[in-house]
């Protein structure tokens, strides 16, 4: 089992086994419609690889509350699902039954009783070595991509909007919105104390950030039609790019950091791989007191990865930790993982600087929110 440090506030690397639970609301008269649906789910998720489990749940006070849960031998496994095409078709028939629902995961740190066992006698999966020490701040992503020759006008359309208010109720808020672009490949980070989707329920509420969202919507490669509940979801159920990696070194102030984005397009297939390598790398780096990088956060969906940087001095004083490819041997696993990079991996720092130039994206916008 790996191990878990307390520098890492998130991740889906450490091997543990994962719970995954759904809370819903449905709508009065559903019920039958929903059963339905969730049989249907439930037979298809049952052969997705890593899966174990799963429980339909109602609520013995309110009988329109309903609880999913399902246990994973790993976060990886799941993700791969969730994030899925096959995933968005699946869930498709329960959108009409339900009114409102909220997603939790949870690494397994104890457990009592019997432990689920494979084929070969093995337990599936195992615990969280220890409990993970982070800051209250959860961390996500969206991505998105604009047709191609109008990056500069979206570009100054997600620059030139007011913020919105930071507060969304008394346990959540808004702290930070970070807007990069990679080509035509837009990607918006943020940061949240609090519950998330409470945060971004707010935010799709709020009229400045509606009006920029229908500014940019002639521009989308995915047509979305944001008056439209089910287009709007499917969007961004799409854009989701969760985190899957967080670490800290706290070794300097956030005064004395610059944020910076990689974009790294994996080969078909490996963009899981490549985060866990990055991952690697910079759980190393948060060790080692000669790092420039202050913070690393990595975002993963299919084969895009995002490494959110926060560097202490110039993002090119040491190329290759910048890169995530400390050493020749790094620098080759990250060749074969990423889409056209065999031939081209840096081997000096001359070569290393080329590499981050062409991965760094630009950034928009990054705004704090103001303290209230």
């Amino acid at each position: 089992m790996a191990n878990v440090s307390e520098r890492i506030s998130q991740s889906a690397f450490d091997g543990s086994r994962l719970r995954v639970i759904l809370m819903m609301d449905l709508y009065d008269g559903a019920q039958n419609e929903f059963l339905e649906a969730y049989e249907h789910m439930r037979n298809q998720v049952a052969s997705i690889p890593g899966h174990i489990s799963d429980q339909l749940c109602q609520s013995i006070e309110n009988p329109s509350q309903w609880l999913i849960t399902s246990e994973w031998e790993s976060a990886p496994p799941f993700l791969a699902w969730v994030n899925s095409e096959e995933h968005v078709a699946t869930v498709q028939p329960l959108h009409s039954c339900v009114r409102d629902t909220r997603s939790l995961r949870f690494s397994v740190l104890r457990e009592t009783g019997v432990a689920f066992e494979n084929t070969s006698g093995k337990a599936k999966g195992g615990l969280q070595s220890a409990p993970r020490l982070g800051d209250g701040v959860v961390r996500h992503a969206l991505t998105f991509t604009v047709k191609p020759g109008t990056e500069e006008m979206v570009a100054k359309i997600l620059a030139d909007y007011d913020s919105p208010q930071p507060r969304v109720d008394e346990n959540t808020r808004l702290r930070r919105t970070s807007l990069f672009m990679h080509g035509n490949r837009v990607v918006r980070a943020v940061e949240v104390e609090g519950d998330l989707m409470a945060a971004l329920r707010h935010v799709s509420r709020q009229p400045e950030v509606r009006a920029v969202e229908e500014a940019i919507n002639p521009y989308l490669e995915q047509h979305r039609d944001l008056s439209d509940p089910d287009s709007a979801r499917m969007f961004f159920t799409r854009a989701a790019l969760p985190t899957v990696h967080h670490v800290t070194a706290g070794r300097h102030a956030p005064e004395d950091v610059q944020r910076h984005s990689l974009f790294y397009q994996a080969k078909e297939g490996c963009g899981m791989a490549l985060a866990r390598l990055l991952a690697g790398q910079d759980e190393e780096a948060a060790n080692d007191a000669s790092s420039p990088i202050e913070s690393s956060t990595i975002f993963q969906r299919d084969d895009i990865v995002v490494r959110l940087l926060e560097v202490h001095g110039p993002l090119g004083a040491q190329p290759t930790q910048a890169l995530g490819i400390g050493g020749h041997r790094k620098a080759a696993m990250l060749g074969r993982l990423l889409d056209g990079g065999a031939n081209g991996m840096p081997t000096t720092d001359q070569e290393a600087a080329r590499f981050l130039a062409q991965a760094e994206m630009n950034l928009i916008t990054d705004r704090r929110a103001t303290e209230s």
